[in-house]
């Protein structure tokens, strides 16, 4: 017993000693004033430590005698406190901006920029910020050198259309490949929020795109979505409301400007009577056009379809976590309210990313993005209305609609075509986005990950055109239900491993094993003879006629290989090597004598690198901060075929026996199992640099990307029974140099200092034909001329009209004055086929953005110019019926000839014309555009006010997009429109008459708490 109790005061001795040797010191860490959990707080050379708790707080036992604490924490600067005596010790810590800027989002992983060897450019989350857009796409618009960008249309929901370095393929597509938090997507990212994105990086050269494969022969756009960030839980809150109304309106003639020019369309060939306007008159107009001319009357069409156009945007935001669990969660609703009667876009959308930290090897994360949108077209009603008679009238004495504005039968009242449910273009999309990973760390530096990324997406198209519009011209109604189900999803094995020997030798080595699967189920079903409108195009068994049904199933899968290694030699000389091999199911698994097949490509690239700036002989040269020399080359390639492009089709005949008929089957392609991959051979010389403490830094290159073995159809003589077959045939080229530079102009410091940035990029880009399947010869019945871009315009030269003292020579051409006159070229005094030239293409001498941002005590301004000079457009709305100049439609107000008039612009009218002869000459116009993209004025509340209403921060803004475009098309119309509306070959690229293209003035607010 007394053993024990002498134990027992020795225990308690040797405590009452040590805690006399110890002391608790406490304390709170904020940033910004805010408290900060999660943060370690460790004391220097031992392992005593403690984290944050969720107000900031923490308390520590530390020894007597003092010592140094050491605070650190993801995405902040390390900071080292001493302290000597009891008590409590804060601190604040400041955000490591530099080490985030630094870091740039590359294929499978990151890379500091010094690191990076490739051609990449980054947008950040905000510079889409400073743009209320409705589409991701939107963002790149004049952000990025090199990335071509310009609007599919003008309804709301529209994309875009993405070039990156140009089009290299005929066939086989030209879109980019977008890659979403890691996994590559089969879809568009249309049904993506561009709030919820952190940050976009376009990959442009083989070194950066090669380790996708054949997906990244047209680029690569790596869109990262916000995550959350160790420390409080923040909730923000996004709003907007935009007002938004035509640029301008189609400038067609008024009631006026109508009748004379009908009755100069008669006077051309003999038909009026000068001598006696009032009999000529009479005769000329129908009973509804002589009221209103006597009345003065005039109807602008335009303004019964077009409306105020209207957007809202909310976005609510939860993010936080610690050092081990971070999470953001998002939820937003975007509605959009087109110009047009009846076209609108709903998108909801909602996004959950999880990371967490399971033990010291393990970790896990899942981003889900949840999108549903409905996109109401409402069809395009602007050919008939720009095309009606404004001196008819759309309603009756008593109020109601007139089927028929005029006696005219194959025109109808505009104004039925925007009645509710009149005509329905809808299209309803589902998406559930999901990209999972599992990461173990196996040693040291050796790390394997596991990425999942299913996609199922569901699309529902339904069309309905009632009895009494244009379409249907008052017979019965028609309707059409499309239905379209995707599923597709990712598998991804990567290995990691990254060693650095003896301070000099920095090694990465990456292995990638992938399976991506894609499917498709479609069914379509058309139907007339409604008997009843109101079911629209949900009861189509109701219907007497089934006009059409359909369905379709396609599958197709990738298997991929991919090995890739980075090594630096004293931070200095870079070399990235990679190579990737992908098995397509789309091309045929036979193989030839050798044992080879055309199922696989094999993709390799090598780049290096230089940083110059390093170097003992730059130290001296204060003024340089960096300056990085690349050089790359590389493979990558194409599968864009459709899943059984190699194994031919067949399509249903109809045949006659005797005096039966019957159905039957044909051959609709040929088969060619030889099919191989489309390659693309890039080349790409850069140069990064930084001055003046890196207030001017920037990049430059020049590149050129050869594509052959296209995947392109070959001309056929029709006696084969074919047209055309699908071949690997010709090659094309695209050389460019682009070139960027980022300035602090002036930057008065502090956060109320005055700060003046700019951003400002150019790029110009050649796109050539260099062989096609008849070598290199042209083929000007396809319109392919070697030498030139793929779509160029090949037509008779305008030279003006023909004027009255020029009749004997106009007679020569079988011609008169005031019809258009042409070039005849080879001086054989007839015109034909043999003279047209090349006019000119849709591809741009230069284009580029403009950005310059302001800042001083709260309030921040930022202007973004965008251009595009020196490309051709051709416009089908000078060449449609809205301009046949014929004096039956109204049309376009055009500066037309008469012998008073001896104008060069546009030809007489004449009622004897479908269209006037070399029509086709007035269609095309100088492209070049400049427009003033965005401007943007905003507030930030003084803190003092925002933190007496519980807020982190408090921002209000107005923002107009599109203020001010300059162009030389129509009648100051917007050129940018004219591309994006084409086909797979992208070789129809021009105007059309829809939807014009918009102004819009928004307020908005950010608020944080």
């Amino acid at each position: 017993m007394k053993k024990a109790q002498l134990l027992l005061f020795i225990v308690l001795l040797f405590a009452t000693m040590l805690n006399a040797q110890t002391r608790q010191i406490s304390g709170k860490v904020t940033s910004k004033g805010e408290p900060l959990p999660g943060v370690s707080v460790r004391l220097k050379g031992t392992t005593i430590g403690i984290t944050t708790g969720a107000d900031g707080g923490y308390s520590l036992s530390v020894p007597e005698n003092g010592g140094t604490l050491v605070f650190s924490f993801l995405g902040f600067v390390s900071l080292e406190k001493t302290f000597s005596n009891a008590g409590s010790v804060n601190v604040s810590l400041i955000e490591d901006a530099k080490s985030l800027e630094e870091v740039v989002v590359v294929g499978y992983g990151t890379q500091s920029k010094s690191q990076v060897t490739g051609a990449i450019s980054s947008v950040s989350a905000k510079e889409i910020s400073e743009l209320p857009i409705t589409n991701a796409q939107q963002a790149l618009q004049g952000r990025a050198a090199g990335v071509e960008v310009l609007s599919s249309g003008n309804r709301p929901g529209d994309g875009v259309n993405v070039r990156i370095r140009g089009r290299r393929s005929f066939n086989a597509g030209n879109d980019p490949l977008y890659v979403v938090d890691g996994i590559p997507l089969s879809g568009g990212i249309n049904d993506l929020n561009p709030q919820d994105i952190q940050s976009m990086e376009i990959l442009k050269d083989a070194s950066s795109t090669a380790i996708y494969g054949s997906r990244g022969a047209n680029g690569v756009v790596i869109i990262t979505t916000k995550k959350g960030v160790p420390g409080k839980t923040s909730i923000n809150f996004d709003s907007y409301y935009g007002i938004s109304n035509p640029i301008n309106l189609y400038n067609v003639m008024n009631g006026v400007q109508y009748a004379e020019y009908k009755r100069e369309s008669r006077r051309a060939i003999g038909k009026y009577n000068d001598a006696d306007p009032v009999t000529a008159d009479k005769a000329l107009f129908e009973a509804i056009e002589q009221e209103s001319l006597a009345l003065g009357r005039s109807t602008d069409y335009q303004s019964y379809i077009s409306q105020s156009g209207a957007s809202q945007n909310y976005q609510l935001g939860i993010s936080g976590g610690s050092e081990k669990t971070r999470f953001s969660v998002s939820f937003n609703h975007f509605y959009d309210k087109g110009i047009q009667i009846g076209q609108d876009f709903n998108r909801d959308n909602i996004r959950v990313n999880l990371d967490q930290q399971i033990n010291d090897k393990l970790k896990f994360g899942v981003s889900l993005i949840g999108s549903l949108n409905k996109q109401n077209i409402s069809s395009n009603p602007w050919g008939v209305t720009l095309r009606e008679n404004p001196l008819g009238v759309p309603f009756d004495k008593d109020g109601k609609l007139l089927f028929r504005n005029t006696s005219d039968g194959a025109q109808t009242n505009p104004l039925l075509e925007v009645q509710k449910n009149a005509l329905i273009d809808e299209n309803r999309r589902t998406r559930i986005f999901t990209s999972l990973f599992a990461e173990y760390k196996i040693m040291d530096g050796l790390t394997y990950r596991l990425n999942f990324g299913p996609d199922y997406s569901v699309r529902r198209f339904g069309q309905f055109q009632a009895s009494l519009t244009n379409a249907r011209s008052s017979g019965t109604a028609f309707a059409r239900n499309d239905y379209n189900q995707q599923f597709s999803y990712t598998v991804e094995n990567i290995l990691n491993y990254s060693k650095k020997f003896n301070e000099v030798h920095d090694l990465n080595v990456t292995g990638l094993f992938s399976v991506q699967k894609q499917r498709n189920e479609f069914s379509s079903i058309r139907a007339s003879g409604l008997p009843y409108e109101y079911q629209l195009f949900y009861n189509l068994s109701s219907a007497p006629t089934i006009e059409g049904v359909d369905s379709d199933l396609n599958e197709s899968g990738l298997l991929s290989y991919m090995g890739r290694i980075n090594y630096g030699f004293k931070d200095k000389y870079l070399l990235t090597l990679t190579t990737r091999i992908d098995g397509s199911s789309k091309f045929s698994g036979e193989t030839n004598l050798f044992g080879k097949t055309k199922k696989y490509g094999f993709f390799p690239s090598v780049a290096l690198a230089w940083r110059i700036s390093e170097e003992p002989f730059m130290k001296g040269i204060s003024a340089i901060e960096n300056l990085k020399l690349r050089v790359s080359y590389g493979l990558t390639g194409n599968e864009g075929i459709s899943s059984y492009g190699t194994q031919g089709s067949l399509s249903r005949t109809t045949y006659s026996f005797g005096n039966n008929g019957a159905f039957g089957f044909r051959p609709n392609a040929l088969v060619n199992p030889d099919l191989r991959w489309e390659t693309t051979a890039s080349s790409n010389i850069g140069l990064d640099y930084g001055l003046l403490n890196n207030r001017i830094s920037g990049s430059i290159e020049v590149y050129e990307q050869d594509t052959y073995d296209l995947l392109m159809p070959r001309n056929l003589p029709y006696t084969s029974g074919f047209g055309s077959v699908l071949q690997n045939v010709g090659k094309s080229r695209n050389r460019g140099i682009e070139f960027a530079i980022s300035t602090v102009n002036v930057d008065k410091g502090g956060e109320n200092g005055f700060r003046w940035s700019t951003d400002f990029n150019i790029n110009s880009n050649k796109e050539e034909i260099v062989e096609i399947y008849s070598g290199k010869n042209d083929d000007v019945g396809s319109l392919y001329f070697i030498g030139q871009p793929l779509t160029v315009y090949y037509d008779y030269e305008k030279l003006g009209i023909w004027q009255t003292d020029e009749a004997a020579e106009a007679l020569k051409y079988k011609q008169k004055p005031g019809e258009i006159k042409v070039r005849d070229q080879n001086n054989d005094g007839s015109i034909n086929a043999l003279d047209r030239v090349l006019l000119g293409s849709d591809i741009p001498k230069w284009s580029g953005g403009f950005t310059n941002r302001f800042s001083y005590k709260g309030v921040d301004l930022s202007i973004f110019i965008f251009s595009r000079q020196g490309s051709m457009i051709r416009s089908s709305l000078y060449t449609s019926g809205v301009n046949a100049l014929a004096g039956r439609y109204n049309n376009l107000n055009v500066d037309y000839w008469t012998p008073n008039n001896p104008t060069n612009a546009f030809p007489r009218p004449n009622q004897n014309q479908e269209n006037p002869l070399y029509s086709s000459t007035i269609s095309y116009f100088d492209g070049s555009f400049t427009k003033i993209r965005n401007i943007s004025l905003g507030y930030n509340v003084p803190a003092g006010f925002t933190n007496k209403l519980k807020m982190s921060s408090l921002r209000l803004y107005a923002s107009a997009q599109n203020p001010f475009i300059f162009s030389q098309y129509g009648d100051n119309l917007d050129p940018e429109q004219a591309r994006g509306r084409s086909n797979n070959r992208e070789r129809t690229n021009e105007v059309g008459v829809g939807t014009p293209s918009i102004r819009q003035f928004i307020f908005g607010v950010n608020a944080k708490f």
